[in-house]
């Protein structure tokens, strides 16, 4: 049984969202470690430029060993502003001046706690001469978390929203993803049943039509005989529409038997071209055979090789302009067997011409559907190719005709 890609999908997306996440995320994070360490950094050196003025200018430190006067805390004041105002700090600070422990009272200078507190204190122990106490100069920023945050500015909210918009569009398109599989799955179903009860009546028709045309036929008239002819052609069309979509279903679930032999692809042509001989005859087409290849034996499916065949020369008759004109052509080309079929029908504009091997796609002619179908033939005429290790390519031009080339490998 195949893996359900949808889910594997949805489960490898899923994985390599997460990791985006946690990309994005770690990259935050280390934003803000390094907006953090600049702003610890800067702090540290307003801290060293005004412990440094202060250790300087001894009068001023012999006040501050007997008390913090007004004159004293508007001159340490101003020296913060003015060191803050060159670091590019603009936010909120507090400043105090107590005595230093004893046990660092012979240090000469000053000296610095590097390492920040949570409520973001830097602190400074300033000393004198050696006869003086040192005193300790610790600087506060309460709103340093905020003023992190407001660094990172928009890069932090834009990558908060994205992360937002991702979270929220991948779970919508999982969920839509899901319920269109759901909503597949189930038309899907619906067509097969449907598809499976068209298959007893249409047998019923057909088994009615041969036994009337048999038994019956001698004994009517002209317009008896036409009658009893097209039923057993529509028949015919419908069954074979009925098929097409049975197989392109077990195609997509991967359930459609092949039975690989050595196939005669000449011998296929004229078996195939006999079938479909009354419908031509009764449009008074032609049909010219081109079969030049020299090795023209492939393994492949006889049924479903028969099957493509046919689909495309029943294409050229339905898009005729007036009497079917096909040819059959063969070649070989190293280890491949070239086939194409030519018809000199309406041609396809060059804007649809990747879209004809799509199911259900037929070329649009306003509201006009002369010709009858479903759009399953040529899909089903790819998967057949492309599951016997081959292509098939369409070389086309609006009003002059279209050639489908089939690439079959030997092997």
């Amino acid at each position: 049984m195949k893996p359900n890609r949808t889910y594997l999908f949805i489960i490898i997306s899923s994985i390599a969202l997460a990791i985006v996440l946690v990309i994005q995320c770690n990259w935050i994070l280390q934003t803000a470690r390094i907006k953090e360490k600049v702003f610890n950094d800067n702090a540290n050196m307003v801290l060293s430029k005004t412990a440094e003025a202060l250790h300087t200018d001894q009068d001023m430190f012999s006040r501050l060993q007997i008390s913090l006067q007004q004159s004293e805390a508007d001159k340490i004041d101003s020296l913060l502003k003015h060191y803050m105002q060159v670091y590019n700090i603009h936010i909120n600070y507090n400043f105090e001046v107590t005595p230093a422990p004893a046990s660092i009272n012979n240090i000469s200078g000053f000296v610095l706690n590097n390492k920040a507190n949570k409520e973001g204190a830097y602190q400074a122990c300033i000393s004198g001469d050696a006869k003086q106490n040192s005193v300790d100069l610790m600087l506060t920023f309460p709103d340093k978390e905020a003023f992190i945050r407001a660094e990172m500015g928009i890069p932090f909210i834009t990558s908060v929203i994205l992360i937002f918009l991702v979270l929220v569009m991948s779970w919508h398109t999982v969920h839509s993803l899901v319920k269109e599989k759901r909503i597949s799955e189930q038309t899907t179903e619906f067509l097969n049943n449907m598809t499976h009860e068209f298959k007893t009546p249409l047998t019923n028709i057909a088994l009615a039509g041969k036994m009337l045309e048999k038994e019956v036929q001698p004994f009517l008239h002209d317009k008896g005989k036409r009658y009893s002819e097209i039923i057993l052609q529509e028949n015919e069309k419908l069954r074979l529409q009925v098929e097409h979509m049975l197989g392109m279903a077990a195609l997509e679930r991967g359930e459609l038997p092949m039975d690989k032999r050595e196939v005669d692809m000449h011998q296929l042509i004229h078996d195939a071209l006999k079938t479909m001989s009354i419908q031509i005859e009764g449009l008074q087409g032609s049909v010219k055979h081109e079969l030049e290849a020299e090795r023209f034996t492939v393994r492949g499916d006889k049924v479903h090789l028969t099957n493509v065949l046919c689909n495309l020369v029943d294409n050229a008759i339905k898009y005729a302009k007036d009497k079917p004109d096909i040819v059959i052509h063969t070649s070989n080309d190293g280890s491949d067997l070239i086939l194409s079929v030519s018809d000199n029908g309406v041609g396809i504009e060059k804007e649809h011409q990747s879209k004809v091997f799509d199911k259900f796609f037929r070329v649009s002619s306003g509201d006009v559907h002369d010709v009858k179908g479903f759009g399953l033939g040529l899909a089903y005429v790819k998967k057949i190719v492309e599951l016997h290790g081959g292509s098939i390519r369409l070389r086309s031009r609006k009003g002059n005709g279209a050639t489908f080339t089939i690439v079959l490998p030997y092997v």
